[in-house]
């Protein structure tokens, strides 16, 4: 597929699932100075455009999460750019380092951080939002990060388990072998 005629999909009132990298994979979400950026930074986008953030996984050079946004409002762009921005500017004035940022980047004053774009899908029904459920919670043993996902600190599967979607020792095989959702 060619990003230039890629075509998101906007549905006011959406459920969507995202993945959204760092720039040139670097590890940098693992730190606590990035996990205390990135939650602040979509705190305050909350705020101002709210959004449920239904699920997420944050592992070291990536996350995946799904946000019901509300009826009326379709917009999930622009709160991904504000985030990825927000994140930017606390986590590079914390001390936070960047890799050399590409000529795209440069040319739009963008930072290394990042990746310019994100990857999104529309979860059409129940059955599809569990799937995207169950791989974001799966995902941190899919990259060997734990053995256990209810192991791994940094997801919403706890919070999973507390309302009986889940068991505590769920995810002992993958749940979702045939869907290779691009990272």
């Amino acid at each position: 597929m060619i990003m230039g005629n890629y075509r998101r999909n906007y549905v006011s009132g959406g459920t969507y699932f995202f993945t959204v990298v760092t720039h040139r994979r670097q590890r940098i979400l693992d730190s606590s100075l990035a996990r205390r950026c990135l939650r602040e930074a979509i705190s305050d986008v909350r705020r101002e455009r709210p959004f449920d953030l239904f699920a997420v996984v944050l592992l070291p050079e990536h996350l995946h999460c799904i946000w019901t946004l509300p009826l009326g409002d379709s917009d999930y762009s622009t709160r991904w750019r504000l985030v990825k921005s927000r994140f930017t500017t606390a986590y590079l004035a914390n001390g936070g380092q960047e890799a050399p940022p590409t000529n795209e980047q440069r040319n739009q004053n963008g930072r290394g951080v990042w990746q310019t774009r994100f990857w999104e899908h529309t979860c059409r029904d129940e059955d599809d939002l569990k799937r995207c459920v169950d791989y974001i919670h799966w995902n941190p043993v899919k990259h060997g990060l734990v053995c256990r996902v209810c192991d791994y600190p940094w997801s919403s599967f706890k919070r999973f388990v507390q309302m009986g979607e889940y068991s505590v020792d769920w995810g002992g095989e993958n749940p979702c072998p045939d869907w290779n959702q691009p990272e």
